[in-house]
């Protein structure tokens, strides 16, 4: 397995999915033309899927602590969710026989709010299609700890302490849209500038399937199967994302 998850990008990927985080470099965050890292690329089925976790918990640096206790306080502050939990990071992993299989440690959940250095902690993305190809899109709540008032696609959220991220991917849709899907699977692992790693899955509903949006989305909407047409609030960031999935 590798231990090291920092391998050179691969070819594609000046097209990989971003994610917009709202920090600048100013702030502490990565400079605004940093790109994301692709470090594997599926498709997996779930079943192929498979995440081991080490014991030992990830240590942070005094000044990581120190920031993380910032952020943790700054959410209080403006009457974000603050409980602060253990999550999980990024070792290692290695693909093979058409799978892959991830390393993971746990670490402290306010890691993952820090601007510059996310300390690789692992969050799940699953992109949401209809059965007939439109793509589910909320519009974060302002009041959440990360991407407030920002559109997205589907559902995603933090890996919970010894989880498969495949597991995450179906959890998280069933918490923010009270439904399952009729079909999953994993896409890639993608480092983002700022050290967060994206487990990125894509879901399709069954024919009919309703969603109902949870209290951490203040607006949702089915954006067409055709990413051209898709309205002004999807900025130029999901697009890209949707072509690199459907590519």
């Amino acid at each position: 397995m590798a231990t090291n998850p920092t391998p050179t990008p691969s070819a594609d990927s000046d097209t990989a999915p971003a994610a917009s985080t709202g920090q600048s470099q100013a702030a502490g965050g990565p400079p605004a033309h940093a790109q994301p890292e692709v470090l594997a690329r599926g498709p997996w089925p779930l079943e192929q899927i498979s995440a081991h976790w080490r014991g030992e918990s990830f240590e942070p640096t005094p000044a990581q602590a120190a920031a993380a206790d910032a952020a943790i306080a700054e959410l209080r502050a403006r009457s974000s969710p603050s409980h602060d939990g253990v999550a999980a990071r990024l070792v290692g992993f290695d693909e093979r026989d058409g799978g892959i299989e991830i390393e993971l440690q746990p670490l402290r959940w306010a890691l993952r709010l820090l601007p510059g250095d996310a300390s690789n902690s692992v969050a799940a993305l699953c992109v949401t299609r209809s059965a007939d190809g439109r793509w589910l899109a909320g519009r974060r709540a302002p009041w959440v700890a990360s991407w407030a008032g920002r559109w997205a696609l589907g559902a995603g959220g933090a890996v919970d302490l010894g989880e498969n991220p495949a597991d995450t991917l179906v959890r998280e849709l069933r918490e923010e849209w009270s439904v399952a899907p009729e079909r999953v699977r994993g896409e890639a692992l993608v480092r983002l500038p700022h050290r967060m790693i994206m487990f990125v899955g894509q879901a399709w509903l069954a024919e009919g399937a309703e969603v109902v949006a949870d209290h951490e989305h203040d607006m949702h909407a089915w954006w067409p199967a055709d990413i051209d047409d898709w309205p002004p609030e999807a900025g130029e960031i999901l697009p890209r994302m949707a072509r690199w999935l459907t590519g």
